[in-house]
């Protein structure tokens, strides 16, 4: 392949150097894909399965509420649709019940005639839960992908990420293993690979929402995902791209990012993930309407809390945390489903961690929390775990219940965590934009451009190729209700004008803008077009003298 060599430049800083990696890489039927059987416990879940099946025992996928979650229940669903009838699902309420497996539901389950529950996307540590299925005559399968401690379910569990599993590759989503499972249900059955095939769209959304490194078999997923999704048949799927704007055939994985999965996740954020299940699955016309337009609503309605909470948690941080290095938010009455959006929002506001608490009952607190490049929200908990009543997440991300009275406790421990971590690492809060290219004048081009598209799809570990370009800025103009962005011309070394537009709060920019010196700029270079021309433009993330 003949490729300019900023391309061989960037791939190799993203570890892609030998001939044949950046041929996989950038092919468009990528190869990198492992035996699903190479998955400890695999065999045994089949058959645990297969025997439910011949057996005519109900089955019931238990999901989360995720996109992750919901592509997984409903790719389960499918599959085994194909070989039982006997079927149904559950998804807990993030709000009456929160993530993972709980007592409660599954004596539910069991009431309603389940012999067999299989968890997608869940219930690797859920060791007390899987005792009491047990108790009560529930069989129980664990497929998961999410971080093991020294403890686990009791029961078969189907999790690259779990001690002792052989599989080659450690960081499938949830959807990934239930594709995987579903993969070693049609090699032992004999289905149709389309049965497997058809589901590539769900794949795709599950694996780009859940933001699991898109390399290696994610790549492959991925890619296959995004191709499945543009000529999707899936009637829901169908109308719900159609709802908010997006056009079969020009899907990007940015799009499934940023549009498609806050809708999915907005069922379960505002109301019920059920919606976004029965979408996926629904056949009726008219019932589709009825949960597409739910979704958009719900997804209106958690933007507006999503951004009123944001304020104030702004607010309360500015007023009481400024000092602090891991921040610890009490909201009496925030909006439990956009929490840890919210935190998010704080923690790249601020650049420290930041955990978001929420009244549950009982005298309890819930807490969702985010956390910085660096710092591992997951064992920095893991901590203080004899202060949690429930904890589970990972590096970026976790969930847990608290004692009222221990959330001063925690908050002094983390920040005293974080202390020690910052004594370790003096550069650990310094935020930097760092460019992935240096490009000169005469390098930047439409053709450089797209070159720089053949690797996509972008995501976690392979992010869009930010770029450094020296130009002087002119012809300043503000944009937005609130005239808190910015458009302005970069005029190049060379004389040629690259527009240039700023999509955040531009004010940090204004003087160095403003100052009539040529200064460096780093953004992700895209293509645009206009009454039929196509032209450059630089997103910009950063800029300095």
């Amino acid at each position: 392949m003949n490729l300019q060599p900023k391309i061989i430049e960037l791939l190799k800083k993203r570890g892609i150097s030998t001939e044949d990696d950046i041929t996989e890489f950038l092919s468009e039927k990528p190869r990198k894909t492992y035996d699903p059987f190479l998955l400890r416990n695999m065999d045994a879940g089949v058959d645990l399965i297969l025997s439910a099946i011949d057996r005519g025992e109900k089955i019931c996928i238990y999901g989360d509420y995720d996109a992750d979650g919901i592509t997984s229940t409903t790719l389960m669903l499918e599959v085994l649709s194909n070989l039982t009838k006997n079927l149904t699902y559950y998804i807990p309420s993030r709000f009456d019940e929160g993530y993972g497996l709980n007592c409660g539901a599954l004596k539910k389950i069991k009431e309603n005639g389940a012999d067999l529950v299989v968890t997608v996307d869940c219930g690797s540590v859920s060791c007390e839960e899987a005792e009491y299925a047990k108790s009560i005559g529930l069989k129980l399968l664990v497929t998961d992908h999410h971080t093991v401690g020294e403890r686990i379910a009791g029961c078969p569990v189907i999790n690259p990420i779990q001690p002792g599993c052989p599989y080659p590759f450690k960081y499938l989503a949830g959807v990934g293993v239930a594709f995987k499972v579903a993969q070693a249900i049609a090699a032992e059955t004999g289905l149709p690979k389309s049965v497997v095939t058809r589901t590539l769209d769900l794949v795709g959304i599950g694996t780009i929402g859940d933001i699991v490194p898109l390399v290696d078999e994610n790549r492959t997923l991925a890619k296959y995902g995004l191709r499945a999704l543009n000529v999707s048949k899936r009637k829901g799927l169908v109308r719900l791209l159609e709802g908010v704007g997006l056009k079969q055939g020009h899907i990007a994985s940015e799009d499934v990012s940023f549009i498609i999965v806050p809708h999915l996740n907005a069922s379960g954020r505002i109301a019920d993930a059920k919606t976004a299940v029965r979408l996926m699955t629904e056949k009726n016309e008219e019932r589709i309407q009825f949960d597409v337009d739910e979704l958009i609503r719900c997804n209106g309605l958690r933007k507006k809390l999503q951004e009123d909470t944001f304020e104030r948690c702004r607010e309360i941080v500015e007023e009481k945390y400024m000092d602090d290095l891991f921040y610890v938010i009490d909201l009496e009455d925030a909006h439990e489903g956009i929490t840890g959006i919210v935190a998010g929002k704080v923690k790249d506001a601020y650049n420290r961690p930041a955990v978001i608490v929420t009244p549950t009952g009982d005298n309890c607190l819930k807490g969702t929390g985010r956390s910085i490049e660096g710092v591992n929200l997951y064992q920095l908990l893991k901590g203080s775990e004899e202060l949690f009543e429930r904890f589970g997440g990972h590096a970026a991300a976790c969930g847990f219940t608290i004692k009222r009275n221990l959330l001063p406790v925690l908050r002094q421990r983390l920040n005293e965590a974080m202390r020690i971590l910052f004594e370790g690492n003096p550069e650990l809060f310094n935020k930097k934009t760092e460019a992935d290219l240096k490009v000169s004048a005469s390098e930047v081009s439409v053709k450089l451009v797209e070159e720089m598209q053949l690797l996509e799809p972008f995501g976690c570990r392979n992010p869009r190729p930010l770029v450094q370009i020296a130009a002087k800025p002119a012809s300043l103009q503000r944009m937005g209700i609130r005239g808190q962005y910015t458009r302005f011309t970069g005029i190049l070394d060379n004389g040629k004008e690259l527009p240039c537009v700023i999509f955040k709060d531009a004010s940090e920019y204004d003087e160095i803008l403003q100052s009539g010196k040529k200064i460096s700029i780093i953004g992700t270079l895209g293509i645009q077009t206009w009454n039929e021309k196509r032209y450059l433009q630089l997103q910009v993330s950063g800029a300095e003298e």
